[in-house]
């Protein structure tokens, strides 16, 4: 409404601070306790607003100070009552006067607002309420720096109307297909999409129809064909024309149902782009819109650090992993980011880290700064980028080659010769002259010859010793068979002929 400085008559009752409610509870009981100096009254909404964001943020605004040289700088050798300290430092600072600020200054607001407007005449009680309602909404709103734009909560809305949206058009979808499929259950499997799958049946009806039906604007030329000849052969049941109505019925819903949906995903696109623009470049608008929902906020997910971000929607396996001591997961929600789906099972995780790092700065550009450019997460998402493509080609690198590019970047190492130890020289024999040596070269060369003579006059005579037995065993059967041999020559000469015995 505007500014009022009040008064204190009786400053023997203000010693009392726990009484001192019971001296307002009635209007008139509050006119004898303080009384109203002056009333300076806002010129607009705008002039309050300012007013009171200065009082909140304990700065001295225009207006109050030409009040206090007015009628305060009268009475000099008073003190003035604050509620806020920081205010009052700031005004004993800048107009030189003695301020107060105690249990008992907070106890005697207190009771001034309760009545209000008992103290301050002219004002209906209607026009009060509704300026007080005007200039606390005026007020909360630039508190929380509050954007009709930066609604994020139509952003939580919208993502999960649309989880919801997929999961009932994929039940509806699933009982269209078998419902239908007792009828003409070769339509399945010629036609993939679902979509074109419920404008077919609803367009034709029973399977009859299809051999005179033209569904050229649903689909391509040779499909058609393949439909209409396995109509002709189709081994369905026949179903009522109550049926088939049912049917066409449910493939309107989910027409319908698919066509808001795109409209749904078009309208989160949108508001994606001007709450969080360089969020959506990041990740796109599917996972930003995801990560705010399970945030709670904008403001909530710019408070979460990148580690945090990271793992967002990976609760449950987190805490499973922290209790049964195993690794902790690598992604949570951001796992279906595009940037993590174009790198392959190793370098997710590197991936994954350094896109959470990104996105908790461009989170906090979009929650906390006044630009609504999406410049910064251009920029961040082409440091990405570029980080995986390096990872990618270090691999191809290691994998594919001849190695020459790893050669040149190892580091020198001094490669030394390994000696092979020699044993021979680890002889334990005393040193022995050469002459020595060549002596008993000579003495066993002498001793050889001698040993053989002796041996083979010991054959002769027929001296045998142990080890030599295999060898005499042998040498006796071929005498054996050399006499033999010659006994049967002199018998081939010299015939035997009968004895005659003479006397």
């Amino acid at each position: 409404v505007g500014f009022s400085p009040l008064q204190v008559l009786n400053e023997k009752k203000l010693q009392e601070v726990d009484s001192l409610w019971k001296e307002f509870e009635t209007p008139e009981k509050a006119n004898k306790i303080v009384k109203l100096k002056h009333f300076e009254k806002f010129q607009d909404t705008t002039e309050a607003l300012a007013a009171s964001t200065a009082l909140v943020e304990g700065k001295l605004s225009k207006n109050l100070k030409k009040i206090l040289k007015k009628i305060v700088a009268k009475d000099a050798h008073e003190q003035l009552a604050v509620a806020d300290a920081k205010l009052g430092g700031v005004i004993k600072d800048k107009l030189n006067l003695s301020c107060i600020h105690s249990p008992m200054v907070t106890e005697l607001m207190r009771g001034i607002r309760s009545q209000i407007e008992g103290l301050i005449t002219g004002l209906p009680s209607r026009e009060m309420a509704a300026m007080c309602l005007g200039l606390a909404h005026s007020l909360s709103r630039y508190k929380l720096k509050f954007s009709p734009d930066k609604v994020d909560t139509m952003i939580i809305q919208a993502i999960s109307l649309l989880d919801d949206l997929d999961k009932e058009l994929n039940n509806y979808i699933m009982r269209c297909r078998e419902w239908y499929g007792w009828h003409f259950p070769e339509l399945g499997k010629i036609i993939t999409d679902n979509l074109t799958y419920c404008k077919c049946v609803r367009k034709v009806g029973d399977r009859s129809n299809f051999a005179s039906s033209d569904v050229s604007d649903i689909l391509p030329e040779e499909i058609e064909e393949d439909v209409k000849a396995a109509a002709e052969i189709s081994m369905g049941t026949e179903v009522s024309e109550e049926d088939i109505n049912n049917i066409i019925h449910l493939c309107d819903q989910v027409i319908e149902i698919s066509e808001y949906r795109t409209q749904l995903y078009d309208y989160l696109k949108n508001r994606m782009m001007a709450i969080a623009p360089n969020l959506t470049v990041m990740v796109g608008e599917l996972v930003g819109a995801r990560l705010i929902a399970h945030a709670g906020s904008l403001l909530n997910l710019a408070k979460h650090p990148a580690s945090t971000v990271q793992i967002l929607g990976a609760e449950k396996a987190l805490f499973r992993a922290l209790k049964a001591k195993r690794d902790t997961p690598k992604f949570g929600l951001i796992y279906h980011a595009s940037l993590v789906g174009q790198t392959n099972a190793k370098n997710k995780g590197k991936i994954s880290r350094m896109l959470a790092a990104k996105t908790a700065l461009t989170v906090r550009y979009d929650a906390l700064g006044e630009n609504t450019s999406a410049e910064m997460g251009a920029e961040n998402r082409l440091k990405v980028e570029t980080r995986l493509r390096i990872l990618e080609e270090r691999g191809i690198r290691r994998i594919s080659g001849t190695g020459k590019a790893l050669a040149r970047a190892d580091k020198y190492q001094n490669k030394s010769e390994v000696k092979v130890f020699d044993p021979s020289g680890d002889s334990t024999l005393p040193a022995v002259s050469k002459k020595r040596k060549i002596q008993e070269v000579e003495e066993q060369d002498t001793e050889v010859p001698v040993k053989a003579k002796k041996f083979k006059a010991e054959m002769k005579e027929g001296t045998a010793v142990e080890d030599d037995e295999p060898v005499k065993k042998k040498k006796k059967k071929k005498n054996k068979e050399k006499q033999a041999e010659e006994e049967e020559v002199l018998s081939e000469e010299f015939p035997t002929s009968p004895t005659v015995e003479v006397r």
